[in-house]
């Protein structure tokens, strides 16, 4: 009896047909810098710009989309997944202060449908264009026997570079400086077990549309992350930024108190804002303290920005014209190193 590689459940044309629907998605996201096209081992990026820096400096990230791509194949919805995976990667990057350069992704299905491939590599690609950087490569996969037929995962690397003299972090933070809370678009990519296990026990329907959402939930847990990285950059070419905390898994605080540096602490005001509507429902239906709820989602804060108080209105007024909500969350003030949020939403 002969065997096949198709008999396997890889199927080589569904993937050669895949690369093809993905093209032009890849060719928006590709410049000058970008060094041939689909087809070669490796892909190829011209770094003679950053010969011009005084101490180039190349910053390097990978992530993913976690759980909530199971959310995606309920609803079959798959173009904005992609959008998620660049915005947990590149705003990384430009925690630092680097500018992110290209990225690569892979995907992996049980059952490889290159309509839906393509699908969802167009949200990498347009997440990729928010994010100014090239899609330069990337592998597409079928694990038939490891991911069921409608399985799928998702993940990316990206690298970018900052002049060590434009670094940011803790070794620029000092008391005094404030914290801008610039804010997410909702759940962004974290805590999505979590809330399949509120969906699963609390018997919410995706279809469902809740009064103070205004939508229905689906569409709700699935509106792409808000990506940061050309907002922040522009920021902190025009004004004193000290650091920015990207939000993700671990919440608020936590995140902010990687960028504190020995003897500060970060004192942020829960009164300064309020949770997106999405935030009350699940904890209301899940049951979720809120001690548990500030340590799984970003709550409403996407990004942190810490910086000079002099520049204070001038950062607010930048974020305003590009339409990033942008409010003041607190304070640096001397202390031990830990961030905490005091009063009441």
């Amino acid at each position: 009896m002969m065997n096949t590689y198709r008999d396997a459940g890889v199927d080589i044309a569904a993937g050669d047909r895949a690369v093809d629907l993905m093209r032009a998605s890849i060719a928006r996201t590709s410049g000058p810098e970008v060094i041939g096209g689909l087809g070669g081992f490796a892909g190829l990026f011209d770094a003679t710009r950053l010969t011009t820096m005084r101490r180039p400096l190349l910053a390097t990230s990978t992530d993913g989309v976690g759980t909530k791509v199971l959310i995606a194949s309920r609803l079959g919805i798959y173009g904005t997944v992609g959008i998620d995976l660049v915005g947990m990667v590149v705003d990384d990057l430009v925690v630092c202060g680097a500018e992110p350069l290209f990225m690569t992704d892979y995907m992996v299905f049980g059952a490889l449908q290159p309509e839906r491939a393509a699908a969802i590599l167009s949200g990498v690609a347009e997440g990729c264009v928010q994010a100014g950087c090239a899609l330069i490569g990337g592998e597409t996969a079928e694990h038939p026997g490891h991911f069921g037929p409608d399985d799928f995962d998702l993940a990316g690397a990206a690298t970018g570079v900052v002049d060590h003299g434009d670094l940011l972090g803790p070794h620029r933070v000092r008391p005094g400086d404030v914290v801008l809370a610039l804010g997410s678009s909702g759940l962004h990519s974290n805590g999505f077990s979590l809330v399949r296990q509120v969906l699963e026990r609390a018997g919410l329907d995706l279809a469902a549309e809740f009064p103070e959402i205004g939508r229905p939930l689906g569409a709700e847990l699935l509106t792409p992350t808000r990506i940061y990285a050309r907002d922040c950059l522009a920021l902190a070419a025009r004004c004193d930024v000290h650091a920015y905390a990207h939000v993700t898994g671990g919440g608020l605080a936590a995140n902010l108190a990687r960028v504190l540096p020995e003897g500060t602490d970060a004192v942020l005001d829960r009164g300064s804002w309020r949770p997106p509507a999405v935030f009350g429902l699940l904890a209301e239906r899940g049951g979720v303290p809120s001690d548990e709820m500030e340590r799984v989602f970003n709550m409403g804060v996407g990004m942190a920005a810490v910086l000079a108080r002099a520049d204070t209105d001038r950062a607010l007024g930048m974020l305003a014209d590009s339409g990033v909500p942008a409010w003041v969350l607190g304070e640096i003030v001397p202390g031990s190193g830990t961030a905490r949020l005091v009063g009441q939403h």
